[in-house]
């Protein structure tokens, strides 16, 4: 089966999470034996056809055109800002047209309800549920042919590591939590904090004797320059759909000290360690709390046991079905 796919970027940088979950849903696919096409919208630094983990990779072209290469496909794929797009290349060959939600947006759902849509891929139950009460709501929408929940897929033996030392936030952004990640290093000067670069929006930096900030890091090297390096993760976000770079945390057993967003609360379970964003106070307690070796072994112990609850066979098995389905 030809499957292509319109997509913003690709590589995807590690922290752009709606980036890197469609990778994994695209490389699945090939594994299963699909030929996988992405066509990119971006330039990148490679003008020339590539091939990443048995998918295809198609930088723009001037002489190329994706509505006329979407005729032999089985499929199409898209997600954020290409929907529309690819929406159209669909409709034009009338091709089955898959949507990849990452958010509860009005806007990823009027996408999704255009009214060509074939399958739309939520990737947590809370979103499938506000899904639900959007279309309920607009019911001039055109609610998707089939709706099905796909996680993003994190395999834990791809970033299971020995914990470190340092108190991690990953990307700098403002509405990841950078006040109060910076807050908790002025108010911790003996402890040792990590911040990575994020992929995308402007990050807030400072300089102070105990933080480090590293450059954004390839999703491959996560295990070894991030996770190693790392005794908790925080995860003070203004919203998170579900939250990859905690579960990709869990694979190590590192606690993580997360806001109460339905995303974040849904995928850590019961191994997250809840605080409300505003709270710096509360931070401060849920990272001292942690001090004590027995608090902190029930902790990693929560997060290793709640990795394995998450391992993503039966969703990426449930994926590909649902694609070839399509046929």
């Amino acid at each position: 089966m030809r499957i292509l796919a319109k997509l913003h970027a690709y590589p995807p940088h590690h922290n752009a999470g709606a980036e890197w979950a469609a990778h994994s849903l695209l490389r699945a696919l090939a594994a299963r034996g699909h030929r996988v096409e992405v066509h990119l919208s971006e330039v990148t630094d490679s003008r020339e056809p590539f091939a990443l983990d048995g998918v295809q990779v198609i930088p723009p072209a001037p002489r190329l055109d994706f509505s006329k290469e979407a005729k032999s496909a089985g499929a199409v794929i898209s997600h954020l800002e290409n929907v529309p797009s690819a929406a159209a290349a669909a409709r034009g060959w009338g091709r089955p047209l898959v949507v990849l939600c990452h958010n509860t947006f009005p806007a990823t759902f009027k996408q999704t309800g255009s009214g060509t849509t074939a399958l739309a891929v939520y990737n947590s139950e809370w979103m499938a549920a506000a899904a639900g009460e959007y279309f309920d709501e607009h019911p001039k929408l055109a609610r998707p042919e089939r709706e099905v929940v796909v996680r993003p897929p994190v395999i834990a033996a791809d970033y299971a590591t020995t914990p470190g030392n340092a108190i991690t936030l990953i990307n700098l952004f403002a509405p990841k939590g950078a006040d109060v990640f910076w807050q908790l290093a002025e108010r911790m000067p003996d402890r040792q904090f990590l911040a990575v670069r994020g992929s995308y929006g402007e990050q807030v930096e400072k300089s102070l004797p105990n933080v480090e900030v590293i450059d954004n890091v390839p999703g491959t090297d996560m295990a070894q320059l991030v996770y190693a390096r790392t005794r908790i993760l925080l995860m003070p976000s203004e919203y998170e759909s579900w939250g990859r770079t905690g579960v990709e945390a869990l694979a190590s057993g590192i606690p993580v000290i997360a806001s109460p967003t339905p995303g974040l609360k849904e995928s850590l379970g019961k191994a997250g360690m809840f605080v409300r964003r505003d709270d710096v106070n509360g931070w401060q307690a849920a990272i001292e709390r942690l001090d004590d070796t027995e608090t902190y072994a029930k902790a990693s112990a929560a997060a290793l046991r709640r990795s394995k609850q998450l391992d993503p066979a039966e969703d990426l098995a449930r994926w590909c079905e649902a694609i070839e389905a399509l046929r």
